[in-house]
């Protein structure tokens, strides 16, 4: 049985920080690009952070680069996402993707999690 389980969201001061974790089971995560993306209240999906099978490139959206941290440890089937200067607009359910072979945005992934809360308050 596929698992994403997503931990570390919760309420933060603007400015603040946080890491989220995203641990996997049930597929080969080595053989999946690991994503994090986020959906705000009333708006859509957004793409945050992206990261290849074995770790060494990273990619992310305009509104989070230099602030956000993605990383993976294959070891332990699991992605995280380092958040610092954490700003209201960031406040969303955030939440972890695998997909494998090409990259095929949003829609494309072939498994995700539930997701974990956000807030971050002025």
């Amino acid at each position: 049985q596929v698992q994403l389980v997503e931990s570390g969201g919760g309420l933060v001061q603007v400015g603040g920080s946080l890491r989220l974790s995203c641990v996997t089971s049930g597929f080969i995560f080595t053989n999946y690009r690991m994503d994090w993306f986020r959906q705000a209240p009333g708006k859509e999906r957004e793409f945050v952070a992206g990261i290849n099978k074995n770790g060494d490139t990273t990619t992310y959206g305009a509104s989070v680069k230099g602030r956000f941290t993605i990383s993976r440890d294959n070891a332990e089937k699991t992605v995280y996402l380092d958040m610092n200067g954490l700003k209201p607009e960031d406040t969303a359910l955030y939440y972890c993707a695998a997909t494998s072979g090409l990259y095929r945005g949003i829609s494309g992934v072939d498994y995700s999690g539930k997701g974990t809360l956000v807030t971050v308050s002025s």
